[in-house]
């Protein structure tokens, strides 16, 4: 019997374990889901699966539990990948996790493959089907012997056209605080024509573009981190254009940019005196002094908010202009913000969240010498709060690729992502049985 240890029982685990369960009877697996936090248990986990309160900071606990596995799943948040990664190098078992690869992850490559060990990394949606499907299109092009000219791709995780009802056409589906501190840790980069572009922080929500997709409308895509490491890592070398970018609804970008520009998205330093604060004190602490001039008034006109605006509409619907206590203590302006949002935009219990997803490529049709566009799109739609299209798109990946391993279909050694055939081909073919489907146009 094969055991295998999901660490982590957060918003996106759900599909991961309903699918393991389901496979668990069919190749007599045992699971063990272990959190810090027990609630997270709830109505993600049946009778069949052990269920386990762990920190990981508690080494010899953590310890104990990688060592009765035969593989582990770290559905934690990426700081803590390491954590469990050097447990795993200790007692020999291979991890998958469903975030960004770390450079501390990266660097035990060469005592992972020594120990015959797999670390497979970025097996979510965004990273993660992202991968698998351009890679898909990026090899079949190259294949039919046409020149790639340019690569664009998107992702956004947003709500669904039938529980869309407030003015910024959003809602949390995942870790609200990474929400709140996109598009910090360094420009944005990425090659256009050949050229190499930065885009600062304090511009990345001004700098957007527009994206329409079939029944489906327009979206509004910003540059995503650092698009040029794909380069190599998608075999796209020489091609002239490589940007990659995150998904909201138009005018979400201009109205969030306003909390950039004033400072409230900053997660750098602890606001003194939070616990005594208010929602209103909060936003006139970034503000000129005055005292005839109303904290709205003031934020208007710091950041050049015309009447008529959409962005007061937003603005105003998330009631930072009341006087509602803040009620926390010690807390940075990143932090506020986030605590004011988690109420503002949480899903209903029937709430039905939206995973979208876009590639763009330009080619050069070698039979033709024409300049062609195929474009690649994705939409899945959640069922409610618990089943999720986040918690789908995220989970059912690292589902299936833990069932690969574990019936020998993928040998792999070292720390890896899921950029091979061998990963991305019975993969993305199997996401088609629970309605992860791509649909494409050429022309």
């Amino acid at each position: 019997m094969k055991n295998i240890l999901i660490i982590g029982a957060g918003r996106s685990t759900t599909s991961l374990i309903h699918y393991l369960e389901a496979k668990a009877t069919i190749y007599k697996w045992s699971i063990t889901v272990a959190d810090k936090d027990p609630e997270f248990f709830n109505g993600k986990i049946s009778g069949a699966t052990n269920a386990i309160v762990l920190d990981i900071f508690d080494e010899e606990k953590l310890n104990q539990e990688i060592f009765r596995s035969d593989i582990v799943i770290s559905m934690l948040p990426a700081r803590f990948h390491p954590i469990v990664a050097i447990a795993c190098l200790k007692y020999a078992r291979s991890l998958v996790t469903a975030s960004y690869e770390s450079s501390e992850i990266r660097e035990m490559n060469t005592e992972v493959k020594a120990k015959g060990l797999l670390f497979l990394n970025e097996m979510g949606v965004d990273p993660g089907i992202d991968h698998m499907s351009a890679m898909r299109i990026i090899n079949r092009i190259k294949e039919q012997g046409n020149v790639i000219k340019g690569f664009e791709s998107f992702t956004g995780g947003l709500i669904a056209p039938e529980s869309d009802n407030n003015p910024w056409h959003y809602k949390f589906t995942w870790n609200p605080r990474n929400v709140v501190l996109a598009g910090q840790g360094g420009p944005a980069k990425f090659i256009q024509e050949g050229k190499i572009k930065y885009i600062p922080y304090n511009r990345v929500f001004r700098r957007t573009e527009l994206i329409d997709i079939e029944k489906y409308g327009r979206f509004e895509g910003y540059a995503n981190r650092d698009s040029m490491i794909y380069i190599d890592k998608y075999n796209l070398q020489d091609v002239p254009t490589v940007y990659r970018g995150t998904l909201r609804r138009p005018g979400y970008c201009r109205a969030w940019n306003v909390f950039v520009q004033l400072g409230a998205t900053d997660d750098t330093y602890i606001m003194d005196n939070t616990e005594n604060m208010t929602y209103k004190d909060f936003i006139n602490s970034f503000l000129y002094y005055s005292k005839e001039d109303p904290v709205k008034t003031k934020l208007y006109h710091t950041m050049h908010i015309d009447q008529d605006s959409d962005e007061r509409e937003k603005i105003e619907w998330l009631g930072i202009f009341d006087e509602t206590p803040v009620g926390l203590k010690n807390a940075t302006p990143a932090q506020i913000l986030e605590h004011i949002l988690k109420e503002k935009w949480k899903l209903s219990p029937e709430d039905r969240d939206m995973i979208v997803m876009w590639h763009k490529i330009d080619f050069e049709d070698s039979s033709t010498g024409k300049s062609k566009k195929l474009t690649s799109s994705m939409v899945v739609t959640g069922e409610n709060q618990l089943n999720t299209a986040m918690a789908k798109c995220v989970g059912l990946p690292v589902g299936i690729v833990v069932k690969m391993i574990l019936t020998g279909q993928l040998n792999l050694k070292g720390v890896h992502i899921p950029t091979s055939k061998e990963i991305y081909e019975p993969l993305l073919k199997e996401l088609e049985e629970f309605g992860v489907i791509f649909n494409e146009t050429v022309y």
